[in-house]
């Protein structure tokens, strides 16, 4: 079995959104922790949220993954 172009970017998209929650928390501190909280924003809001490194970290990994289903079901699958 062939896998199709519609099932292949619905597959890496579903995994991509898995693992980007899997990495939002890394290396995130909040105001609170980190010192004086800005006038108006909640305590827990993070200081730099790194969202850009986090988006290219989670691509990375999400590319790794999706090659093994990739490899697996065009390998295993009949």
């Amino acid at each position: 079995m062939t896998m199709s172009i519609p099932l292949s970017i619905a597959l890496f998209l579903t995994i991509w959104w898995t693992v980007l929650f899997a990495v939002l928390p890394f290396g995130v501190r909040s105001q609170h922790e980190d010192g004086p909280v800005e006038g108006g924003t909640d305590p827990g809001a993070p200081v730099r949220p790194l969202l850009l490194k986090k988006a290219l970290a989670t691509t990375a990994i999400t590319a790794v993954i999706f090659a093994g289903v990739y490899y697996y079901v065009e390998k295993y699958t009949g």
